[in-house]
């Protein structure tokens, strides 16, 4: 429902945004000359002046949470149109004003800038310091799915160090600077190569050229089985009697999910989960040992420039098991820290305990 609103409000902020660019540079002007710098605006083009700012933010927060959007060239995009109407403005109208108010008797300087070039001239050097950050120091990061838990939880806000495997210019991706490899067990983010428009989460389990298989649950790179310990069983009223391992992927010490069975975990009803989920997760094991896991995989060879990704939530995850590997051009960043957590789909509000968490 609020991403409909959101929608409808964005839509709208197009066409009002037009009518008050016309109206400020080319109409607004002549009303003031005839009737003064207080001369009234009439009551529709006051309620586009007033709705302007709020459309502005409505379209900014449908921006936010949209899982196909390409940020980096929404900010491109902001700070070449507000420079533009900021340079056309100094170099053109301005000089226009200026000589209307000397014909007239009026102080130049007393004469109110347009609100749109107001407008402008403000979100210019705040979107060029935000495009500058975001492309190559930190980058904020919504974790839309239960893919990587329990590291990462549906409705974590993570950061993104954007300077860990290089800097890249904006939209283009094109490394300029190379400053860090990829690490096997680093939590990556990068564009999916199916659609390379969604970002996806996941965590690096094989570098190029490595033999990567997987039994059990348990990854074999290169021949050699992952460190990986049973802890006990998870239970979060929404995943049920899941195996909670510890694994260890080469710096990195972390928690994944599990469940060995032939078949796909099994879909159980429940009142137990606190999320607005059609069903909950129930694993089941089989009695009977030995049997293939439904997650397993024969051999997988990663090709130079690629890296495999493959979730923490090892039953419960759409990765490069099933769709291959990701390039090397595809990589956004590495997730470092919990800055927030706020899972709209789940009662009780934002869980303030994994505020700073650090991502291992």
């Amino acid at each position: 429902m609020l991403t409909q609103i959101l929608s409808l409000l964005t839509l709208l902020a197009i066409p009002v945004l037009l009518i008050a660019i016309v109206d400020d540079w080319f109409l607004r002007p002549r009303r003031r000359r005839a009737g003064g710098a207080a001369a009234a605006d009439a009551p529709l083009l006051a309620a586009v002046y007033y709705a302007l700012p709020l459309l502005l933010l409505a379209a900014l927060l449908r921006l936010l949470l949209s899982e196909r959007l390409d940020f980096s060239m929404v900010l491109v995009t902001v700070v070449a149109i507000a420079g533009l109407v900021w340079l056309v403005d100094h170099l053109l109208f301005e000089p226009l004003r200026r000589r209307a108010a000397l014909a007239a008797g009026r102080d130049p300087a007393g004469q109110p800038v347009p609100v749109t070039v107001d407008y402008a001239r403000s979100f210019f050097p705040v979107a060029l310091i935000v495009l500058l950050v975001r492309s190559f120091i930190f980058e904020p990061f919504r974790i839309p799915s239960d893919s990587m838990m329990p590291t990462l939880l549906d409705g974590d806000f993570i950061i993104v160090n954007k300077y860990a495997y290089g800097l890249r210019l904006p939209v283009l991706d094109q490394k300029v600077v190379s400053i860090g490899e990829p690490q096997r067990g680093d939590v990556v983010v990068f564009h999916y190569p199916p659609d390379p428009a969604v970002n996806f989460i996941k965590r690096l389990v094989g570098l190029p050229g490595d033999h990567v298989r997987i039994r059990s649950d348990q990854l074999i790179i290169n021949g050699m089985p992952v460190p990986l310990q049973l802890d006990g069983r998870y239970d979060d009223g929404c995943y049920h009697n899941m195996r909670e391992s510890t694994e260890i992927l080469g710096s990195h010490r972390h928690q994944t999910l599990s469940c060995l069975t032939p078949d796909e975990i099994a879909i159980a009803p429940g009142s137990t989960c606190n999320r607005a989920l059609d069903h909950n997760y129930e694993c089941v094991e089989p009695s009977a040992f030995g049997l293939r896991d439904h997650s397993d995989k024969d051999e997988m060879v990663v090709p130079a420039g690629h890296y495999l990704m493959i979730g923490d939530n090892r039953d419960n995850s759409w990765d490069g098991r099933y769709w291959g590997f990701v390039p090397e051009d595809h990589l956004v960043g590495k997730a470092t820290r919990i800055w927030f957590n706020w899972d709209l789909h789940r009662s009780g509000g934002p869980v303030w305990s994994r505020i700073g968490h650090r991502i291992e």
